[in-house]
C-alpha cells in the first residue's frame, strides 16, 4: 500500500489493519505528518500541529495492541480537533487574537471522550473568530482554502476540519455546528458531515455562558461508517451539561449497514421560503433523491413553509454572541474580526422583545418541523443553495442572478439547529466547474441512526471518495 492510499484510508480500514498489525499507528501517523508537511502550507487546514503529541499516541496504541489490551473504538486513528474545542497543554486560540497565545488546561468533554477511545491527535483546525461566520479565516492564521479550488472558501466554521479530510490530512475530524458550521464546510469541500441533535455530544466546559441551545459537535469524515463510529465515541450523557441527552442503549456502527424498509422520503427544494437555489445544485438534489427509489423508499415532494426563520435566527444568533463578547469590545475591538464586531453590536440592540419574538417564531418552526415528520421518515434538501463561493467574501450577493442577503446561502442549514433536529450533509455530485454539491439529510428528533443508515444506503449507489484533490 502506498502512501497516498494510507493517508486516504477509513477508520475502520485503519482500525483493523492497526488490530491485525499490518499496518502500525506510528507508521500511519508519520504518513499523514508527512503529507501535512507537504499539503497543509497550501490549504491551511492546521492552524497548530501536535506532531509530538500523536507520535507518542500513536506508540500508546500500538503498544495497546502489542500487549493485548481492550481496544478503544478509535485505536491508533489519526483525528484533528476544531480549534474551538481545547486540548489540554495545547494552543487553542478560537480563531481570535484575544486568546493568540492561550494555552488549554483542560479537554473539552469531546476531546476527553476521544483520547479515552485511543485516537491520536494531529492538530488543530482553523476556525473563523469564535465561530461566528461560515466562511474560515482570522486575523491570526489566515484563510483555510478548499482543496478542489484554491480560490474559493472552505465554508465554516469548521472549514479546516473539513479541508483536511477532504485532502488526506487525518482520517477524522471533530467539528461543531450553530447554524451549518459542520453542514456547509462537508458540502463546500465534498466531505460527509454529521450534525446530531442538540444534547446527543455533551458540551463542557463552555467559554461562553450563552449559545441559545444552537450549537452541536459531531463527525467530519470521508466515509459515513466512520461518522457512526467517532459519534459512538463522543455521544452519551455528561451531568456538566443540562442538556445532555440519556444513553441511547446501542452503538450506531453496529446497526449502520441495516437498510431500513418502507421508508417515506420528502423532499424540499426551498423548505417554503429559500429565495434562491442555484439550478445546477437544484438538479443535482432532484436527480440524488430519485437514487433511493433503489431502497424501495417512497419519495414526494413536500409542501411546507418556515416563516421568518431568518429574522428569529439572526436574533437569536446575534444576541448571543452580543452577550458573551460584550466586554472585550472595549479592550480588544481593533484586534477583533470587523464583522465580529458589527454582529457583537447588532446582537446588543435589540430592544426587550425582540428575543421572546424569535423564541416565538423558532416555537412555530419547530411544529412546522413536526407534522412533516408525522408523515415522513426522512426530508431531504439542499446543504446549500450554492456550491463554494469567492475566497475572501463572507456571503454572495447574488444567486442565480438575484441579489440576496447575506444568509441566502445557507437557509436549509439553521432552522434545524433552531428545532435540534440530526441533520447531515453528504456529497452529491459536482457543479459543473468541479465544486462539490451536497445533500442535506434530516431526520426525526433524536433519530441519528436513521440518518446514518439512509446516508450509508445513498454512499453505497453514489460513491465519491474515488476522487480526490490533486495538488502540484
Amino acid at each position: 500500500m502506498n502512501k497516498e492510499e494510507i493517508c486516504f484510508m477509513s477508520a475502520l480500514d485503519m482500525f483493523e489493519a492497526i488490530r491485525r498489525q499490518e499496518l502500525t499507528s506510528i507508521e500511519i501517523t508519520e504518513t499523514i505528518i508527512e503529507r501535512i508537511e507537504k499539503i497543509n502550507p497550501i490549504t491551511n487546514a492546521y492552524c497548530t500541529t501536535t506532531f509530538d503529541l500523536a507520535r507518542k499516541m500513536a506508540k500508546e496504541a500500538d503498544d495497546k495492541v502489542k500487549k493485548g489490551e481492550n481496544l478503544g473504538l478509535l485505536n491508533g486513528i489519526p483525528t484533528s480537533i476544531k480549534d474551538l474545542n481545547p486540548v489540554k497543554g495545547i494552543r487553542t486560540t478560537y480563531g481570535s487574537k484575544i486568546f493568540e497565545n492561550n494555552i488549554a488546561d483542560h479537554d473539552d468533554i469531546a476531546v476527553r471522550r476521544l483520547r479515552k477511545e485511543g485516537c491520536v491527535i494531529l492538530g488543530k483546525t482553523n476556525t473563523p473568530e469564535f465561530g461566528f461566520k461560515g466562511v474560515t479565516d482570522n486575523l491570526i492564521f489566515g484563510y483555510s482554502r478548499n482543496p478542489w479550488n484554491l480560490d474559493v472558501t472552505t465554508g465554516g466554521s469548521s472549514g479546516g476540519a473539513a479541508s483536511a479530510v477532504v485532502s488526506g490530512l487525518g482520517t477524522l475530524a471533530q467539528g461543531s455546528d450553530g447554524g451549518g458550521s459542520i453542514r456547509h464546510p462537508s458540502s463546500f469541500c465534498g466531505a460527509f458531515g454529521l450534525k446530531p441533535s442538540f444534547g446527543r455530544v455533551p458540551r463542557y466546559p463552555s467559554l461562553f455562558p450563552m449559545d441559545l441551545d444552537l450549537s452541536v459537535v459531531g463527525p467530519i469524515v470521508r466515509h459515513v461508517k466512520d461518522a457512526a463510529l467517532m459519534l459512538d465515541a463522543m455521544k452519551g450523557p455528561f451531568e456538566g451539561d443540562k442538556g445532555s441527552l440519556p444513553k441511547d442503549g446501542f452503538r450506531y456502527i453496529d446497526k449502520i449497514s441495516e437498510v431500513p424498509e418502507g421508508l417515506k422520503i420528502g423532499y424540499s427544494l426551498d423548505l417554503g421560503y429559500a429565495k434562491a437555489v442555484d439550478p445546477e445544485v437544484e438538479k443535482n438534489i432532484l436527480n440524488s433523491v430519485e437514487l433511493f427509489e433503489n431502497f424501495g423508499w417512497t419519495i414526494e415532494p413536500v409542501k411546507m413553509k418556515l416563516r421568518k426563520a431568518h429574522l428569529a435566527f439572526t436574533t437569536i444568533y446575534t444576541s448571543a454572541y452580543g452577550y458573551n463578547l460584550k466586554s472585550y469590545l472595549k479592550e480588544w475591538e481593533e484586534k477583533m474580526d470587523p464583522d465580529l464586531v458589527r454582529l457583537i453590536k447588532a446582537g446588543l440592540s435589540y430592544d426587550g422583545t425582540s428575543l421572546p419574538k424569535a423564541f416565538d417564531i423558532r416555537a412555530q418552526m419547530y411544529a412546522t418541523i413536526y407534522k412533516v415528520f408525522k408523515d415522513y421518515d426522512i426530508l431531504i434538501t439542499p446543504s446549500t443553495a450554492i456550491p463554494a463561493f469567492k475566497l475572501g467574501s463572507m456571503f454572495p450577493s447574488k444567486i442565480n442572478g438575484i441579489n440576496v442577503s447575506p444568509t441566502a446561502w445557507m437557509p436549509f442549514s439553521f432552522p434545524f439547529n433552531m428545532t435540534g433536529h440530526p441533520a447531515a450533509s453528504i456529497p452529491s455530485g459536482w457543479s459543473s466547474n468541479g465544486l462539490p454539491i451536497g445533500m442535506q439529510i434530516i431526520g426525526n428528533r433524536f433519530d441519528e441512526l436513521t440518518v446514518l443508515q439512509v446516508s450509508k444506503a445513498f454512499e453505497e449507489v453514489a460513491p465519491w471518495q474515488d476522487k480526490r484533490p490533486i495538488f502540484s
